[in-house]
This record gives structure tokens, C-alpha cells and sequence, in this order.
């Protein structure tokens, strides 16, 4: 075997694209770390040199997406999105087929301008809130919001796909006319009418069978609902400090006994003053200077066998609290659920190493991961994307927490928690530097690239952000990464003779198959490589065979180009293709059949109705 014919340029690139899919499909190893081991083999192996491996981090659609992630922190930051679509959505009423409709439109029309993971983000406790008024089970509504936010394909900036369709125009020159502002509006106006249509019928088969589910799930869980979920109440216990314990005239500090027991104090109550004519107890809510006295009762939580040692170490009775105590217990403070969205900072770090104590002043009573409970032990966890985190701290502190949208989303609030919108004072400032980048760009003032860094910098120089810290916080570095280090893979495919290959295939292989259907084997070559890859990736990967294909058969290559950009942004028949699906899994209580009975058929019908339409709109 001659091993210089067999692994001739062409074949490595191959290779390594085959071995990089695979470990993007078995999901064990970070997306952005293949990428970059992916970009790293090409220049070890002579693919590419250095230079043409490392443009991808120089790139202007790179650079603008860094810019519209700043641009859309800042709209969420001053709450701008968020009062936008509380206000719209509210029309709805108790009325479900309008609030459906709203969903919808809503979801689209944010998503057309920022990015579809914080658009989701912003929806989900507003979505849900709304529908525990009207009495609604919101499964119907999660899902679909979340495809709706991939359907707001109106603007140049909606998907990272269109981006690249824009840039590989660029670069071929005339007499192919660079893309406007709107020109994917004709496109984005059909998928989002064929997903609502599609999705008003397919809808109906999330709702739950079960009456009483579905009853609890429109009106949102309640505490005691969020304590039996979790099991918490098997751990809540009223511990009587006898007057002989060794904790008598300690500090909780002093004391150590979080460190010491694993057991967790939250409040105290001491016995009433003696002289007065109505003794009341006095609650206090503990912290570290709280002194413990003789005839107090500790309210706390801990597995049955560190109170077992704690009670018999320290002389002090111990009882279970009832349901009423236990209601009271979190009442005193609020409970919450806390979703870690797909592109979170917090994903493989534990619940210690999150510091949500120190940064939130709250506690993290339990986390449910992939469909387990895990009650003790729960700082050691490590947190993955989709996991839901049961927070317990003062409602002001989790209705705080609401704004970090960048890692978490805060759910399992009361409806009257989660519906209230503050409208920052710098909102109305946000909009208006979101609306001079859409002129500067529709009408081509000063190159697109510009405009967005220009906003970018405009939303922190005017206060919309705090300071740079927040804007570079904003950046989902490792989608970044991912995109850049992927580039080059396309410059391999197109320098090895590999994009040629596939074209001529496409063109020659199949026969005279003409023009429509050659767009329907390009529609489905990239729906399909879409579930495996990311929908950036894979747009990189066939926009330049796309291209090469409708340039060999002399013809128009629009429809080719936007049908890849459709195809890799609406990936609907996974949780895992696109992040705002896996966000709403888990708050949905969806299952992978779910996405299957739901997004699978929407996704078919979705391509045979743009077969058809894309040379309608856009003439071959």
C-alpha cells in the first residue's frame, strides 16, 4: 500500500472532518476544543499555513457576531426586550389561541435583531407567567417558542448562516449583488407562517393527558410543590437546643456547624422576652453573628445522618416539621427554580465553584440532572447545560438574579413575581443605538462590520452596559472559538479540491436532475448534517459547495445559498441542535420523543414548502 497516494491533502481533510463530526456528535469533549484541535491537525499536517489557519479569529463576520452579542446584552440588560414582550403578550388575556399567536410573533420578531438563546432566555418566566394566569399548561408554549425564536429569519443579523451566505456573496463580486438588510424578510415571513400554522395542530400533543398535571403546570408549582419535588422535605428538621448543649452562647460562626455536620441553620427562634403580658416568639433569620440561647429552636436541613450526629454531639431534641412549618420555612424567603442555559459560563463548574452564596445571597437547596434528584452533597455537583438548580434566598435577591441572563434562567417564580417588568431608564437609549445600526446598515452608511462594533461600543460608552467587564461577560467566547477555528476548515475543503468534489458530485453524480432538485438534495444534505454539527459549522461547510454547484449548472445561486442558511438554522427534531431547544427542555418537562412528534414533522414540512417557494421568491 503506497501511503503517499493514500493520504494525499484531499483525504486528510477528509479524514479530519469525519473524526472531528464524531466527537461533536458523542458530545464528551467541548464543541469549540474540537474545533480548535480541528484547526490545529490542519496546520500540523500542511493542510494550511499558519496564516490561512488562524484568519477565522480576523474575520468581519466573527468580529460582527463578538459585536451583536454586546448590542443584544445591552437590550436585555436595560430590560428593553423584556418589557417589549411582557406588554405585547399581555393582550392576550386568558384567550389561548391569541396568546399562542403572540408567542409566536413575538419570539420571531426579538429574534430577528438579537440572538435567539437570550431571546428564549427573556421569554421563558414571561411565557410561563402568562400562562399560569390565564390557567394555561405552558408545555404548549415552551417548545414552539423556542423554534419560533430560529424563525425570525427578517434581517441580515438573525442566524450566524445568513452571515456567511452575505460574506461567500462578498467574495464572489459581480455581478452577484451583495444581500440587504431585509432581503431575507420574503423568507422569514414564510417559515414563520408555516410554523405557526404547523405548530398550532402539532402543539396540542404536549399538552399532558393527565388533567391534574396539566392543571398544576398552568398555574406554576407552588413552594410546596417545589419541596416535594425535590424531596427537600425529608431533610427539614426543628432541632430544641437543651439548656446543657455545648452550642449555648455560641455564635453560628463559632459553632461551625455547617463545616463540622453538613447541617444548614436558616432561621432561629428564641423564646419570648419574660414580663411581657403577650409572648410572641422571636424569628430571627440566621446568619453568622446569630447567637444561640438555651430553649431556642433551629429551623434547619440536612440528610437524617448528619442531624443524627449533630443532635446526639450537641444535647438537642430533634422532630420533623409539618407541611404547614415547612411552607413557612421558605415562605420566609422564596424558592425558585434556576434553568443553566446551553452557552453558560457555569457549565462543568460546581455549585461551590459557582459561588452562588457569595454572588446572589442565595442557597442552593437541590439540582435536578437529567431527569435525578440530588439533595445532599450538592456543592460537589457539577453543572451541566439543561441541569435545574432549586434556589432558596429573599425574593428580591432571586428577582435580581432574573437579570444575569447569561448563565441561568429563573423560573418557578409566583406568577405576580415573574410578570413584574421594570423598564430601566436607559432602555429607550438602547433602542434608539439598536435602531441607528439597522439604518446605518439598510442604507449603507458605513460597511456592516462597522455599524455593529459602532453600536457595540455606544451601548457601553452610554451606560446600557456597566463597563467593559459586562461586555466581554456578554460574548459567548466559546461560540466564537467554535466559528473561528471552523473557518479554516472550509478554506481546507476549498484549497484540497474537496468543495470541487462534492459540487461535481452534486452537478454529474446524480444525472440531469435539474435545478429543483439539485436545491432539495442541498436542503437535505444540510438538515441532516445539521443535527450532528452545529448549524454554523455546517452552513461554513456547504454555502461554498452551494455556491460552486449553481455556478456549474449556469445558474442563479440565491436560492441555493438562502437554502442552506434555512436548513442549518432550523434544526427542530433534537433538543441538543440548537441551544434554545435544550433550554426549554428541561422547564417544559419535554423528552426526546417530544421533539421527535413535534420538531421532526415541522422540520420536513418546513423543507418541502422552501423547496418549492425559495425559486419562487428568488428565480433560479
Amino acid at each position: 500500500m503506497d501511503w503517499n497516494e493514500l493520504l494525499t491533502p484531499f483525504n486528510i481533510t477528509i479524514i479530519i472532518l469525519a473524526v472531528s463530526a464524531v466527537f461533536f456528535m458523542s458530545g464528551k469533549i467541548r464543541a469549540d476544543l474540537v474545533a480548535l484541535c480541528t484547526m490545529l491537525s490542519l496546520m500540523l499536517l500542511g493542510i494550511l499555513d499558519p496564516e490561512e489557519a488562524l484568519a477565522g479569529f480576523s474575520d468581519k463576520v466573527v468580529i460582527m457576531m463578538v459585536g451583536l452579542f454586546v448590542v443584544g446584552a445591552g437590550i436585555f440588560r436595560t430590560g428593553l426586550a423584556k418589557v417589549i414582550s411582557s406588554r405585547i403578550l399581555k393582550l392576550a388575556g386568558k384567550r389561548e389561541k391569541l396568546l399562542f399567536l403572540l408567542v409566536m410573533l413575538v419570539t420571531a420578531g426579538i429574534g430577528a435583531f438579537v440572538s435567539n438563546t437570550g431571546t428564549v432566555a427573556v421569554m421563558m418566566p414571561i411565557v410561563i407567567s402568562m400562562a399560569a394566569s390565564a390557567d394555561i399548561n405552558p408545555r404548549r408554549y415552551l417548545m414552539p417558542m423556542a423554534f419560533a425564536s430560529s424563525m425570525g429569519m427578517f434581517t441580515l443579523i438573525s442566524t450566524p448562516p445568513i452571515l456567511f451566505v452575505q460574506k461567500e456573496i462578498e467574495e464572489a463580486g459581480p455581478p452577484l449583488e451583495p444581500l440587504g438588510f431585509f432581503t431575507f424578510a420574503p423568507i422569514g415571513f414564510v417559515c414563520l407562517c408555516v410554523g405557526i400554522i404547523v405548530l398550532f395542530f402539532l402543539s396540542r400533543y404536549l399538552k399532558s393527558n393527565k388533567k391534574e398535571e396539566a392543571a398544576q403546570e398552568s398555574r406554576g408549582r407552588s413552594l410546596s410543590e417545589l419541596v416535594e419535588e425535590y424531596k427537600i422535605s425529608t431533610q427539614l428538621y426543628k432541632l430544641l437546643v437543651s439548656a446543657k448543649s455545648p452550642l449555648v452562647g455560641k455564635t453560628l460562626e463559632e459553632s461551625k456547624i455547617a463545616t463540622a455536620y453538613l447541617v444548614s441553620i436558616v432561621k432561629i427562634q428564641h423564646k419570648a422576652a419574660a414580663g411581657r403580658i403577650i409572648r410572641t416568639p422571636v424569628i430571627e433569620v440566621a446568619d453568622s453573628k446569630s447567637l444561640i440561647k438555651a430553649g431556642d429552636i433551629l429551623y434547619c436541613r440536612g440528610s437524617s445522618e448528619s442531624i443524627d450526629r449533630f443532635v446526639d454531639e450537641m444535647s438537642l431534641t430533634a422532630e420533623k416539621m409539618t407541611r404547614r412549618e415547612a411552607n413557612e420555612y421558605f415562605g420566609d424567603y422564596g424558592l425558585a427554580e434556576v434553568y443553566i442555559i446551553p452557552t453558560s459560563k457555569l457549565i462543568n463548574n460546581t455549585v461551590r465553584g459557582s459561588r452562588f452564596r457569595e454572588k446572589y445571597n442565595v442557597n442552593v437547596l437541590g439540582v435536578k440532572q437529567k431527569g435525578d434528584y440530588k439533595i445532599t452533597e450538592v456543592k460537589d455537583v457539577k453543572l451541566q447545560e439543561g441541569d435545574a438548580l432549586l434556589i432558596q434566598g429573599p425574593w428580591e435577591e432571586i428577582a435580581g438574579m432574573a437579570e444575569k441572563q447569561t448563565n441561568f434562567v429563573v423560573i418557578g417564580q409566583p406568577a405576580k413575581e415573574a410578570a413584574k417588568v421594570t423598564l430601566d431608564a436607559k432602555a429607550p437609549l438602547a433602542a434608539g443605538i439598536m435602531l441607528l445600526m439597522i439604518v446605518a446598515m439598510v442604507l449603507k452608511i458605513v460597511p456592516d462590520v462597522v455599524a455593529v462594533l459602532g453600536a457595540a461600543v455606544l451601548m457601553v460608552a452610554t451606560g446600557c452596559l456597566r463597563n467593559m467587564e459586562e461586555a466581554y461577560n456578554s460574548i459567548n467566547w466559546s461560540s466564537i472559538v467554535l466559528i473561528a477555528s471552523m473557518i479554516p476548515m472550509a478554506t481546507a475543503f476549498d484549497k484540497t479540491g474537496v468543495t470541487d468534489f462534492i459540487a461535481n458530485w452534486l452537478l454529474y453524480g446524480l444525472g440531469d436532475i435539474g435545478p429543483q432538485l439539485l436545491l432539495a438534495v442541498i436542503y437535505l444534505c444540510t438538515s441532516v448534517m445539521t443535527m450532528f454539527l452545529s448549524n454554523s459549522a455546517t452552513a461554513m461547510l456547504f454555502i461554498p459547495i452551494a455556491m460552486k454547484a449553481a455556478v456549474g449548472m449556469g445558474v442563479s445561486p440565491y436560492p441555493f445559498l438562502f437554502a442552506v442558511a434555512v436548513s442549518a438554522s432550523m434544526c427542530f427534531a433534537s433538543p441538543f441542535s440548537t441551544p434554545p431547544n435544550a433550554l426549554v427542555m428541561g422547564a417544559g418537562k419535554y423528552v426526546f420523543m417530544d421533539y421527535i412528534k413535534v420538531g421532526l414533522p415541522l422540520q420536513v414540512i418546513m423543507g418541502l414548502v422552501l423547496i418549492f417557494v425559495l425559486p419562487l421568491l428568488f428565480p433560479f
